[in-house]
C-alpha cells in the first residue's frame, strides 16, 4: 500500500505535507477525520475514507451497506485504503484487499465553509482492474490548476469492487437481488458526497462523474441508470473513451453470465451447495480468489439487469432517456491500435473478422458485405496512424490490411457510440463539448499512435509522469506540455462551470458545444494535437463507416 502517513514520511507522492500538528480537520455525519496538508500546492488530503460497510463476510457480494457507526475522537484520513482486489497490471505496486469501499478527498486549502464544485473521478481498467489510489491519478495538479484560473474545484477518487467480487450474474444472484455490485458501490460514494462533502467545502448540487474507459463507461451507466432517473447525484458528466453504449447497444443474455457463475461454483465446491451465493460468501479469501484469478477478464461488466440498466442503451439515447446535465465526451484518434486485431493480410480475413466481431449486432452475409464497403482498403479513408506514410507497407505481423483493420476497431468500440451519444445530447438540446485526442505520447511508436488510455497523463497533467514506467512528457516538446495544460485547465473549468472555456489560456480558438442539428447532423468537436494547434473541427471524421455502425445499432435494438 502507498502510505501516506504524515507522521512517518516528510511527503506524499514527492510533496510536503504538513505534520498531524497542524493536520486539517473535518466534522462528517460520523465523525472527525483528520487528513494531512500540502504545502508545495496548498492542498488538503482527506485519505482512505471508508463510505460504505466493509464487504466482508456476510456482506460479500451483497450491495454495498451504509456506515451504521459514529465516533467521537478524530479518526485519521492519512493513509490510502487497499485498492479492491482486481487481476491485472494496473494491480501491481498496490496492496489490494475485500475491504476496500474508500474515497479520497483532495482540496484546495483556504477555502473551508465555501461551496466549491466537485470532480468525482472513477478509474478505468475493464471493470476487472485499478484502483484511485493509482499514482497516475494524482488529483493534486488538476485542483491546482483550477485554482490557478479562478476556478477552484474540490476532487473525490472512490473505490469500486471488480471483476467477480462487483460484477458477477446469475439467476442466484438476480434472485437476490444483487446485480451491478461494482456500480452500486459508485452509487454509494455519489451518496455519500451528497451527505458529505459540504463539510469539505464542496458543494453536493455542482459534482461532476468523471471517468475514462472503464469509468467512463460508468458515468455512461449512471446517465441512463433506472431508465434516465435523475436522484440528484451528480449535475454533469465526463466520458474519455467510454460512454452509455454497452455490449454493442443491445440486449444482453443472463444466460452468458451463468454459465461464468456456474465455472465459479464448480471451480470453488460451491456447486452442489443449496445456496451456492452463500456457500460463496462463506469462502475463505484464497479459495474464491483463486477461482476468479482464473476467469478470463473480459467476462466482467455492467450488464443489463432489469434495473439500474433497464434495455436497450440506443433507445434510451433515442428517446432521451438519459440525464440531462452537460456532457464532456470524446475518444482517442487511435483506439484501434488497442481493440483492433493484428493479422489482418487480406479481404477473407477480414470478412472473418466481421463477421465474428458483431458481439450483440446479429451480422449477416449482407450487413459485412456493406462493412467492408464502408471500411475500404484504402489508406486515404482509413488513414488513422499518427504520422506513418500512407504508402508504408505493414508486415504480416500487423498485417498488411492494419489501417483498415484497427480503423473498424476503434469505431466499433468507441468512436460510433461516442459520436452517437454526443448527437443524442445535441438532439434534446442539452450542452455537449466532444473532442478527439491525437497525440503519441512517449515512448508510444507511431504504429501504435494515439491509442487508448494516452489522454489520460494529458488530462491530469501529470508531467512528472507519477506512476508511469517511463514519464509520457519524457524529452517531448513544449507543445506536449501546452496541450496538458490545456485540457487540464478545460477539464476544471467544465467541472466548475459545465463549459470548458473558461481555461484562460490565449491563443486558442473556443470549444463548441456539439450541434448537430444545425450542423445536419454533424456537429463540432475539439481536436487535440501537438503537431499542430488545437482546435475545433467538424465531427465527419469516417462518417460513413460511423453512420452504419450506428445504423446497425437502431436496425438491431431501436423500436
Amino acid at each position: 500500500m502507498l502510505a501516506l502517513l504524515a507522521f512517518a514520511v516528510p511527503s506524499v507522492f514527492g510533496v510536503a505535507v504538513r505534520q498531524a500538528s497542524t493536520a486539517p480537520t473535518v466534522n462528517v455525519k460520523n465523525g472527525t477525520y483528520t487528513g494531512v496538508h500540502s504545502p508545495t500546492y496548498n492542498e488538503d488530503f482527506f485519505l482512505g475514507i471508508p463510505f460504505a460497510q466493509p464487504p466482508i463476510g456476510d456482506l460479500r457480494l451483497q450491495l454495498p451497506q451504509p456506515l451504521n457507526e459514529t465516533w467521537s475522537e478524530p479518526r485519521s484520513a492519512q493513509q490510502y485504503y487497499p485498492e479492491c482486489v482486481g487481476y491485472g497490471g494496473d494491480q501491481i505496486g498496490y496492496e489490494v484487499s475485500e475491504d476496500c469501499l474508500a474515497l479520497n478527498v483532495v482540496r484546495p486549502a483556504g477555502y473551508e465553509g465555501q461551496k466549491l464544485p466537485v470532480a468525482f473521478w472513477i478509474h478505468g481498467g475493464g471493470y476487472v482492474m485499478g484502483g484511485a489510489t493509482d499514482r497516475r491519478y494524482n488529483l493534486s495538479f488538476i485542483v491546482q490548476n483550477s485554482v490557478e484560473i479562478g476556478k477552484p474545484i474540490i476532487a473525490v477518487s472512490a473505490a469500486y469492487r471488480l471483476s467477480g467480487w462487483g460484477f458477477l450474474d446469475s439467476k442466484e444472484i438476480r434472485e437476490a437481488g444483487v446485480t451491478n455490485i461494482g456500480m452500486h458501490d459508485q452509487r454509494a460514494a455519489l451518496y455519500w458526497i451528497q451527505e458529505n462533502i459540504a463539510a469539505f467545502g464542496g458543494d453536493p448540487s455542482k459534482v461532476t462523474i468523471w471517468g475514462e474507459s472503464a469509468g467512463a463507461g460508468s458515468v455512461g451507466v449512471h446517465l441512463i441508470a433506472y431508465g434516465g432517473r435523475d436522484d440528484g447525484l451528480f449535475s454533469g458528466g465526463i466520458c474519455e473513451s467510454g460512454n452509455s453504449i454497452l455490449l454493442g447497444g443491445g440486449s444482453y443474455n443472463v444466460s452468458d453470465g451463468q454459465a461464468i457463475y456456474d465455472n465459479i461454483t464448480e471451480a470453488t465446491g460451491c456447486s452442489n451447495s443449496d445456496n451456492s451465493l452463500a456457500c460463496l460468501r462463506s469462502l475463505d479469501f484464497k479459495t474464491l480468489n483463486a477461482a476468479l484469478n482464473i476467469t478470463p477478464s473480459y467476462s466482467f461488466f455492467p450488464y443489463e439487469d432489469g434495473s439500474l440498466i433497464q434495455g436497450s442503451q440506443y433507445d434510451q439515447l433515442n428517446q432521451g432517456n438519459f440525464v440531462k446535465v452537460p456532457l464532456l465526451s470524446g475518444a482517442n484518434t487511435d483506439e484501434g491500435t488497442a481493440f483492433g486485431p493484428r493479422g489482418i493480410n487480406n479481404d477473407t480475413a477480414f470478412a472473418t473478422y466481421l463477421a465474428n466481431t458483431g458481439g450483440n449486432i446479429p451480422l449477416n452475409e449482407s450487413t459485412v458485405s456493406t462493412l467492408e464497403a464502408v471500411y475500404p482498403n484504402l489508406p486515404a479513408v482509413s488513414d488513422v496512424l499518427y504520422n506513418v506514410p500512407l504508402d508504408y507497407n505493414f508486415n504480416t505481423t500487423f498485417g498488411t490490411q492494419y489501417r483498415r483493420a484497427v480503423a473498424f476497431g476503434g469505431d466499433f468500440a468507441f468512436h460510433a457510440a461516442r459520436r452517437l451519444q454526443c448527437q443524442s445530447w445535441s438532439a434534446q438540446n442539452v450542452s455537449a463539448y466532444c473532442y478527439r485526442f491525437n497525440v503519441v505520447a512517449y515512448p508510444l511508436p507511431n504504429t501504435t499512435a494515439a491509442t487508448h488510455f494516452q489522454e489520460v497523463a494529458f488530462v491530469f497533467n501529470n508531467l512528472k509522469g507519477l506512476g508511469y514506467a517511463v514519464n509520457p512528457f519524457l524529452g517531448q516538446p513544449q507543445t506536449y506540455t501546452d496541450v496538458s495544460e490545456l485540457m487540464s485547465r478545460m477539464w476544471a473549468s467544465f467541472v466548475h462551470d459545465g463549459n470548458p472555456n473558461g481555461h484562460g489560456l490565449s491563443g486558442y480558438q473556443e470549444w463548441p458545444a456539439y450541434d448537430a442539428v444545425a450542423g445536419g447532423g454533424v456537429g463540432m468537436d475539439y481536436f487535440f494535437d501537438a503537431n499542430t494547434t488545437s482546435r475545433p473541427e467538424h465531427d465527419s471524421w469516417r462518417g460513413e463507416g460511423i453512420a452504419y455502425l450506428n445504423k446497425l445499432w437502431k436496425d438491431a435494438y431501436g423500436r
